[in-house]
This record gives C-alpha cells, sequence and structure tokens, in this order.
C-alpha cells in the first residue's frame, strides 16, 4: 500500500488521522513541524504528502515551496474553515487538493485514493507498453511518463496540472468547460469549485511561460471555459 506523510503541528490530529489510514492499510509517517518533515521527505519521498498550512518555524506553504524545487510529490493541504486566501495560494503553489478543518476521516481517506488514482493514471510508463505521447504544435505531452515538454524544454506538472493540459490538448480549439475539467482532472466523489480550476490554469500559464515568455496556448473564453490553440 502507499505511503502516507502527515505533518501537522496538532499531535492528536496526527495520532487519529494515521490510526484512520492504518486501519486502510497506508503505511504512514508523522511529522510535527516543517523542517524535520522537509529533511525526511527529501531523503525517503512518500507517495503522498498532507500538509497543514499553519505551522511554526516551517509553514505547510513553505514546506510545499521547498518541496517543488526538487519535485512533483503529491500533496494534500490542510486548511483553516476560513482561510480561502491560503487555499488559493497553495493551488498556485502546486498542490493537489485542499481539505478545511474541521474534516471528517472517511473524507480525507477519499480524497487521498483519489489523487493516489490520478497519480497512477499519469505514472511511469510500464514495461512493454508502448508511449504515444501527444503531440500539438510546440507542445509534447506524454501520459505514460508523465512528462510535458515545450519547445523542447522540460515543464514540470503536478499530476493535476497535467491532466487538465491533457484534457485541453486533446482536442485543440475545442471549449473545454470548467465542470469538463475538473472531471478530467478530479474523481468523481472531489468536489472543487470554479476556482480551483482557475487557479490551475494560472499555474500552469505560468510554467509555460518560465520557459517560452510569449506563451499563450491556453486560451480563456470569459463565460465559457478554456481552450488549446495549437495555432
Amino acid at each position: 500500500m502507499a505511503t502516507i506523510a502527515l505533518v501537522d503541528d496538532d499531535q492528536n490530529i496526527l495520532t487519529s488521522v494515521a490510526i484512520a489510514l492504518e486501519a486502510e492499510g497506508f503505511h504512514v509517517r508523522t511529522y510535527n513541524e516543517g523542517t524535520t518533515a522537509l529533511s525526511a521527505l527529501d531523503a525517503n519521498p512518500p507517495d503522498l504528502a498532507v500538509l497543514d498550512i499553519k505551522m511554526p518555524r516551517m509553514d505547510g506553504m513553505e514546506l510545499l515551496r521547498r518541496l517543488r524545487q526538487k519535485g512533483n510529490l503529491p500533496v494534500i493541504f490542510l486548511t483553516s474553515k476560513d482561510d480561502e486566501v491560503d487555499e488559493m495560494l497553495g493551488l498556485k503553489m502546486g498542490a493537489d487538493d485542499y481539505i478545511r478543518k474541521p474534516f471528517s476521516q472517511r473524507l480525507l481517506i477519499e480524497r487521498i485514493r483519489a489523487v493516489l488514482r490520478r497519480t497512477a493514471s499519469a505514472g511511469p510508463v510500464a514495461a512493454g507498453e508502448e508511449a504515444e505521447p501527444i503531440v500539438r504544435g510546440r507542445l509534447v505531452l506524454d501520459p505514460l511518463r508523465h512528462a510535458c515538454g515545450w519547445d523542447g524544454k522540460d515543464v514540470t506538472l503536478t499530476v493535476t496540472e497535467f491532466l487538465i493540459l491533457q484534457a485541453l490538448a486533446q482536442r485543440p480549439g475545442y471549449v473545454k468547460s470548467r465542470d469538463q475539467l475538473m472531471d478530467a482532472a478530479y474523481d468523481d466523489q472531489v468536489y472543487v469549485d470554479d476556482r480551483t480550476i482557475d487557479s490551475h490554469i494560472k499555474r500552469l500559464r505560468k510554467k509555460f511561460k518560465t520557459v517560452d515568455p510569449d506563451f499563450n496556448a491556453i486560451e480563456t473564453l470569459y463565460g465559457v471555459g478554456y481552450r488549446y490553440d495549437d495555432t
């Protein structure tokens, strides 16, 4: 089973969530502050990390920023009920999902499973399986290897970002509504609102603009959705 890292300064949350996850067959590692977690996650990455945003010394935002410098570990944020700004910042930084406190352990487990399923669907190529990259103009997407390139330069994407871009690139010129992009990137049991998709799109554009300042292939049709233009 998958290994889950829990990072939260609330020992009660660490203990109760760890027990619930272990009862579902997950391997669990717990950390009560970000600095220790960063060293441990760098040395031995888990399959997914659940990070509290508000922690002393190193908060979840800074921990995610440093993790994103080295890889694409799937991350779910735990946020306080009224921290909508933190939620949006977290998504813009590359978090795959977020859950507001207080939360049900069953909801968290379902969200973890949903992100792991998305990660597996965009995972490495299996032995003997032929890769068929999607080529759209200067964009190359390899779903089997979770690889993305633009003009021959690598672009590092989270699982959610990759699935959204793949949904757009599969049919260039066709508009995808936010609901359609939610369906492509999220499990049926997971609800996200329009702002979540918008945040992922902004993050995608920012990443491509780091390798090509003139990138404009993802178009917004206000009130309708988004489309990919490969011209």
